[in-house]
């Protein structure tokens, strides 16, 4: 049995008029008459008594037509349903995030992309820097918010920067450079620096050493640990100051200041990031609608 026979049926029947259905469906007579005749045949009943001045429904047409109209709109809705899976407009996203970064955008983003497509399931978790990086690599999420320093070392990635955030100095405010606006980096040079661990961020790591020895000095660090919180808590101790992105600042206490760096242009990209080899139709509808409606900046995203 084809669609097509079911909508010539259920035309004819509505009508129960063989030239009104064919106006209707934009079709010639003889091509419904065929296929009425063929699906009768497949059918072996009669839907349709016939003659030269009347058509009527049989009693096996009547009960066939309500179950025909019903099959015909189960069909359609599963093609459409497909149409839409296949751009993304139904399935389900995972993503991982930086919760610092995007709290300011992210919430009412998720909030007005589920309004326009609530048929993609949307799970979200939140993950140190080193987790969401290691759970976008694995594929257990479709996309990352992250900090990125060399995003151009990961060439399965696709990533694409949204915004930028200068370091700052997190500082106790009773430390004696605390009241100061700005502080340079020879200010800092005999300052024990607490720095988040290594293996929770090597790209961090690495390029914060960089960047102070391009300014000829090397950070004299006096503590690691494994999550910001204990950084900002180390730093409110009075046990050292950190030199960190200024988003991080939502993490610490009203007694820890973040004060601006004098002469350091250096800056973290907050970006979003994929893995090429993923798939999922719906990254796509996510990431333009992501341009769209908070960085219009930007070139569209893929």
């Amino acid at each position: 049995m084809e669609i097509r026979q079911l909508r010539y049926f259920i035309s004819v029947a509505e009508h129960l008029n063989f030239t009104q259905a064919a106006k209707k469906l934009f079709v010639a007579q003889p091509a419904i008459s065929q296929q009425i005749a063929s699906l009768e045949k497949k059918m072996g009943l009669k839907l349709f008594e016939r003659d030269k001045h009347s058509v009527r429904l049989t009693h096996a047409g009547k009960v066939f037509l309500d179950d025909a109209i019903e099959l015909l709109e189960k069909t359609e809705e599963s093609i459409n349903r497909a149409k839409k899976a296949a751009v993304g407009e139904i399935g389900h996203l995972s993503i991982g995030f930086l919760y610092a970064p995007v709290k300011n955008f992210l919430p009412s983003f998720i909030k007005s992309f589920r309004e326009k497509y609530p048929s993609v399931q949307i799970s979200m978790n939140h993950y140190q820097t080193a987790e969401v990086i290691e759970k976008l690599t694995n594929n257990d999420v479709d996309i990352a918010f992250i900090m990125s320093f060399k995003p151009e070392d990961r060439a399965e990635w696709e990533y694409h920067s949204l915004f930028s955030q200068p370091y700052c100095v997190f500082i106790d405010q009773h430390h004696p450079l605390a009241k100061k606006q700005s502080i340079s980096i020879k200010e800092l040079t005999n300052e024990p620096i607490v720095m988040l661990d290594r293996k929770e961020s090597p790209h961090g790591y690495d390029h914060l050493i960089t960047l102070f020895a391009s300014h000829g000095s090397l950070p004299n660090i006096s503590m690691h640990t494994e999550r910001i919180e204990t950084v900002l808590m180390l730093v409110e101790s009075g046990l050292g100051v950190a030199i960190l992105p200024k988003h991080l600042h939502v993490y610490a206490n009203p007694s820890i200041r973040c004060i601006e760096i004098m002469d350091w242009k250096h800056t973290v990209d907050i970006g979003v990031a994929w893995k090429k080899e993923n798939a999922n139709p719906s990254i796509a509808l996510f990431l333009n609608e992501l341009e769209m409606k908070h960085f219009p900046q930007y070139n569209k995203i893929v």
